[in-house]
């Protein structure tokens, strides 16, 4: 049988669970597993579904780039990321997307208008006024010896313009400044994750620069089409927060989609605000996920987002002192069907060999088959990590039965602790 349904254009209302299914198919997770290696077809599949990746720097687990591909694909080469990303013919970009973002190349020309705008961090823009200097001499540092880390051009300071005036962070704020209008990017991340910039003649095919940059309504409107494909369904303040849109243009692209017939005006049961289907959306029978979810994966990343579609109440508590925390420090939610029935708190402890289990929560009205769907999820991502055992559940309601479960699975995965 079809896991599809016919395209949802003719409804003009849609339960949450019909909401929900659309939006995992849009996401990718209706799409088969690959069936031997994943190579860069895959890769190709799950990006065009998700538009982008936003990057963070915490690593307590993975870095947050990499964990959306395994939610869609399973176990892959993390290789297959950084080359399509960092080297020879690459296909993705660094810049602000969805916060610090990786993004598909063909998008620079339909992000300069954000390029021609003033830093949102005021301090940035403020330099980069008072400090012309500074900043030109960065820029020429870039250009005559890049790629160059921030560290290797602070390192050169004083010893190149002999003007102790210009302090360390400057220098970082000033690169900070070039890389938001374009004017340097990302050649590569280094061992410890800092960024190398470099020009990005040197970084971009020069059919990417040649490309004419569109008027920022054509943009927004661009922009505002892959959020709506990347979504399925979707608020308009879902669509403008995917690229980070403000108001007025965005709900200007979303009226022309409209009329275009892009964008389909449907109700969704207790969402209180307008919804825009896309004209290619799927309705699925059914989604039979079984997988973790990173904090930064665009199905939780907009938290009323996650509690409209899956009634799931999220917020990261990274920046939440210990002793406040009630989940733990780095929290993935976990998708079982179509629901997000559970939460753990994992830590790869990397010196042991060990994914550690600090707490796992089950949701309210979980099913019975949770515990053992997220053991076997668990051993599948400790070996995907390179990780020999995972560690028993130390606090949360669902500890006591995913111990068991864990402790009855260790074959072809990893072992408990």
């Amino acid at each position: 049988m079809n896991d599809l349904m016919p395209r949802p254009r003719a409804l003009d209302s849609l339960s949450p669970a019909q909401a929900r299914r659309i939006a995992l198919a849009a996401q990718g997770f209706l799409d088969p597993a690959p069936a031997g290696a994943v190579d860069r077809r895959h890769l190709r599949r799950v990006l065009g579904r998700l538009g982008l990746l936003q990057m963070d720097s915490v690593n307590v687990l993975q870095r947050a780039h990499y964990l959306p591909l395994y939610s869609r694909l399973g176990p892959y080469p993390t290789q297959l990321l950084d080359r399509a990303a960092y080297r020879g013919d690459r296909e993705l970009f660094e810049y602000w997307g969805h916060e610090a973002s990786l993004l598909p190349i063909d998008l620079h020309p339909f992000l300069r208008w954000r390029m021609a705008t003033d830093h949102p961090w005021g301090g940035v823009s403020r330099l980069a006024q008072r400090q012309r200097g500074l900043v030109d001499w960065v820029r020429n540092e870039v250009i005559d010896n890049g790629p160059l880390t921030a560290a290797q051009i602070e390192a050169d300071v004083p010893r190149r313009t002999g003007n102790w005036g210009w302090n360390w962070s400057e220098t970082k704020i000033a690169l900070e400044w070039l890389f938001w209008r374009g004017e340097v990017l990302v050649d590569r991340r280094n061992s410890a994750f800092a960024r190398v910039y470099d020009i990005p003649e040197r970084i971009l095919p020069a059919s990417v620069l040649r490309a004419p940059t569109p008027e920022p309504a054509e943009a927004y409107r661009e922009l505002v089409r892959r959020s709506a494909l990347s979504l399925g369904v979707a608020a308009e303040p879902d669509l403008r927060d995917y690229f980070r849109l403000p108001v007025r243009p965005t709900r200007t692209a979303i009226a022309d989609l409209v009329e275009a017939g892009e964008l389909i005006v449907v109700s969704v049961a207790g969402w209180r605000t307008p919804v825009y289907l896309h004209r290619d959306a799927r309705l699925p029978r059914w989604v039979r996920a079984s997988t973790l979810v990173s904090p930064f994966d665009p199905v939780v990343w907009k938290r009323d987002r996650a509690q409209r579609l899956f009634d799931f109440s999220y917020r990261i508590e990274i920046y939440t002192p210990a002793a406040q925390r009630v989940y733990g420090y780095y929290v993935l939610p976990f998708l079982l069907g179509d629901r997000l029935v559970a939460r753990v708190d994992l830590k790869a402890d990397r010196a042991a060999s060990v994914l550690r289990v600090p707490a796992a929560w089950a949701e309210p009205k979980a099913p019975p088959e949770t515990a053992a769907a997220l053991a076997a999820e668990l051993h599948r991502l400790a070996g995907w990590l390179g990780l020999a055992e995972v560690a028993a559940p130390e606090r949360g309601d669902l500890a006591g039965s995913l111990w068991a479960e864990l402790d009855a699975q260790p074959e072809g995965g990893a072992g408990v602790v």
